[in-house]
């Protein structure tokens, strides 16, 4: 796909986000929602999500809760750490990944994700912390290792291809080889 098209769909995928971030947001009850058992007794006692997620922040994807825009207005408070010994680190820093093929390269803030989990949860295992040196691909993406163990799960979905794919190569001046 050339650059010229590409660029065009991630502006049609931003107007049509931002057309129904406009929208009502649906959600269906706990009792048709095809995963809550409806005969359930304990089902009463369960918060359904339009009484719980409503008053958050919007989203078009997903739960169609912005999440991160959600910890930050403060409408959540969630615990830091478990034990008040565990030092909480918390950086600001976007890594560029750049091995995207066709599509444009990938930006990866650690801001988002440190507000939320401990560098722990994702390095050394899941990812190195040595730039390049974990294979990273949307294959294994979408089978739910490295960042979909999250995302398509708890945080916004894989379709959502422009939220990581989201820095244009034109935009980025590549180091020389051999330069740190």
């Amino acid at each position: 796909m050339s650059g010229i098209n590409l660029r065009f769909l991630f502006l049609l995928a931003g107007l049509a986000l931002s057309a129904f971030a406009a929208d009502e947001r649906k959600w269906k009850d706990l009792a048709v929602d095809g995963l809550h058992d409806p005969a359930s007794l304990a089902l009463p006692s369960l918060q359904n999500p339009r009484a719980a997620l409503r008053p958050l922040p919007a989203d078009s994807a997903g739960n169609q809760v912005n999440w991160v825009k959600t910890l930050r207005e403060g409408h959540i408070k969630p615990r830091t750490n478990l034990l008040e010994t565990t030092k909480v680190r918390v950086l600001d820093q976007d890594v560029i990944m750049t091995r995207t093929a066709e599509m444009p390269y990938v930006r990866f803030p650690h801001l988002a994700h440190t507000e939320w989990l401990d560098c722990g949860n994702c390095h050394e295992g899941l990812f190195k912390s040595k730039a390049g040196a974990t294979p990273v691909n949307m294959l294994a993406i979408l089978q739910g290792e490295y960042c979909g163990r999250c995302h398509g799960a708890v945080s916004f979905p894989l379709t959502e291809c422009n939220r990581c794919h989201s820095v244009l190569k034109s935009s980025v001046v590549k180091k020389p080889a051999g330069n740190k």
